[in-house]
């Protein structure tokens, strides 16, 4: 890979900004920016609170709620390229998502890259895949130019996915979903925003390098934790049932049970090499990322 500094909607740090990057705070979209700076890249970190904003050789923290498009026009202004990490999960999250990127288009931002969701479809099991639909939609209406990532369930995510007896419930029956790890995902958009003109148009299904049963799952766990793990499949019915006592809204229990319904539909099943041909390394496979974070 070419020095960031010299390569397209990339500056380095003694100059203005031309990329922005959403997410700071977390994890994902602070290693985003992390790589970025090591490379030389400034960059306008665009976070609700920029207190909490991580210090990075040349990048500048600013406000920018994804809502508040008089803010985030503000902050966008002067800015080529975009990385927008999707906003967290709520009942109005596309109506967010959509003043973001009217608000970037209209401050002169010509590239968005986006994170996505994989499988993002109208009639996607997943309920909050259909909102990556909807928004990738909203972004090429736009006319900018775009980058989306689509990432399967986040490798992180499944040891979550545990009871405190050891069961993994759910109605995933048999299906399969290629987890993927965060670090590969952050590692593949840094590639992308570094270049990001070679990827105008393209979109990327980011997974990990084996695709796998919840069962299968359960028996990396049993091995990476030390503990026994196993996995008991679910009816739709028990699914619910099982969950309705944490007292979520409805939009939020069918998010939950559809993590394994979409599994079970065969919608995350499916390898990709994008993590690859983007970062030069492979996928990360779900037991390093269990023991990486136990360590």
């Amino acid at each position: 890979m070419s020095d960031a500094s010299a390569a397209p909607g990339a500056s380095p740090t003694s100059a203005a900004p031309t990329i922005a990057v959403t997410g700071s705070t977390g994890r994902l979209g602070g290693r985003v920016a992390r790589l970025l700076a090591e490379r030389g890249v400034a960059q306008t970190l665009v976070v609700r609170r920029p207190e909490r904003a991580p210090r990075l050789p040349g990048a500048a923290a600013v406000r920018g709620d994804y809502a508040d498009r008089a803010a985030v026009g503000e902050a966008l202004a002067g800015i080529r390229t975009v990385f927008m990490v999707s906003a967290s999960e709520s009942a109005d999250r596309l109506a967010q998502h959509k003043a973001f990127v009217d608000a970037a288009a209209a401050a002169g931002v010509r590239h968005l890259v986006y994170l996505s969701f994989y499988g993002a479809a109208p009639d996607a099991a997943f309920t909050l895949a259909r909102d990556h639909f909807h928004t990738e939609q909203h972004i090429r209406a736009s006319g900018l130019a775009h980058t989306f990532l689509r990432d399967n369930l986040y490798a992180e995510f499944v040891p979550d996915l545990v009871g405190e007896d050891g069961v993994i419930r759910g109605p995933a029956g048999q299906g399969r979903a290629a987890f993927v790890g965060q670090d590969d995902i952050a590692d593949a958009a840094a590639a992308v925003l570094s270049r990001p003109d070679d990827h105008a148009g393209v979109a990327y299904d980011l997974t990990g390098p084996e695709s796998l049963t919840l069962e299968e799952a359960a028996v990396i766990l049993s091995e990476q934790l030390g503990r026994t793990v196993v996995y008991r499949p679910e009816t739709l019915e028990e699914a619910y049932a099982s969950r309705a006592s944490y007292g979520a809204p409805p939009w939020q229990l069918d998010a939950w049970v559809s993590t394994y319904t979409a599994i079970a539909a065969g919608e995350l099943d499916g390898v990709s090499d994008a993590v690859h041909r983007l970062t030069g390394r492979p996928a990360t496979p779900l037991a390093d990322v269990v023991r990486a974070a136990r360590n």
